[in-house]
């Protein structure tokens, strides 16, 4: 059996985990995650499966503020209550968008329900992965929350029965593994520009050097870069920059923020300030104030 990695009780989002056994959290939380079998590997950056057994205790938080990735995710909720979303913070109703959902790539935060206890399973998906596991490019997916039926039609609620069938997490992950595996064709590869937009992004965020060395035109890799991962190019490093900041705060919290500007690559502190508002609809001291269990979710009261 593959390695089990559990993010149930650290500051750091499900997206980077670390190896060791699974634990339970502060809200009686279980998370468990695993990189994905080496057939989807190139589509699928990792697994997880979250069990929250007991309802929240009374007085917590009942909705959260989920920042942004840059990535693409597939979540279906085992439990009976479904995805419940919020326009904003005055929004009290908010609206329902299912039990399997597919969250496109996006650079701001959405408000969720978390009243409720819950259990999921999810996969956060790599450039490349939304045309073949969903036959829709991954620019068509952004911004938004669409229901998997929309996109899987009627055997959505086969592949949830055989999810909740499946037991304990570990086969789960198994099951889950085994209906991407099936959408997948045997033969396919990322487009040569993305993939090495996305080798050098890693280390660089000028996009220009990047578009150039593609020897592709401006418009012509902006068009194939978006379609593959749901964001432009610039954007999407602005996204990683946000992140790179997330983990300084996480890793330093007692650094001034200035330096953690300075450091996550920003101009100064007002441009630091103001993308970080952007994308995570708090300021950078609110953030840390918070000091939530999760880099990507913040509880709010």
């Amino acid at each position: 059996m593959r390695a089990l990695v559990s993010t149930a009780a650290m500051g750091r989002g499900i997206g980077e985990a670390r190896r060791g056994a699974p634990r339970r959290g502060s809200a009686d939380r279980v998370v468990v995650t695993r990189a994905p079998i080496p057939a989807l590997r190139p589509f699928v950056k990792l697994l997880w499966a979250f069990d929250e057994a007991s309802a929240r205790q009374l007085g917590g938080p009942a909705r959260e503020l989920v920042l942004p990735t840059g990535a693409m995710h597939l979540v279906v909720r085992l439990s009976d209550h479904p995805l419940r979303l919020y326009e904003h913070l005055d929004d009290q109703i908010g609206r329902v968008v299912g039990h399997a959902v597919v969250g496109g790539a996006r650079a701001a935060a959405y408000l969720r329900d978390v009243s409720g206890p819950a259990r999921s399973v999810g996969a956060q998906l790599l450039p490349g992965a939304a045309v073949l596991l969903f036959g829709a490019r991954a620019d068509e997916l952004a911004g938004r929350h669409t229901p998997l039926e929309d996109l899987w039609g009627r055997s959505t609620d086969e592949a949830r029965e055989r999810l909740i069938a499946a037991g304990p997490a570990e086969r789960q992950l198994d099951a889950f593994e085994s209906l991407l595996a099936a959408r997948l064709p045997r033969v396919y590869g990322l487009h040569p520009a993305v993939a090495h937009a996305m080798e050098r992004f890693s280390t660089t965020h000028e996009v220009l050097r990047v578009v150039k060395e593609s020897g592709y035109s401006h418009r012509r890799f902006i068009e194939v870069f978006r379609a593959a991962v749901g964001l432009g190019p610039k954007l999407y490093c602005r996204v990683l920059r946000f992140q790179g900041a997330l983990d300084l705060v996480a890793a330093r919290p007692e650094a001034a923020l200035v330096d953690v500007a300075l450091e996550a690559g920003y101009s100064d502190q007002p441009h630091f300030q103001r993308e970080f508002r952007e994308f995570a609809g708090v300021s950078p001291a609110r953030y840390r104030d918070l000091s939530p269990a999760f880099a990507h979710h913040l509880p709010l009261r």
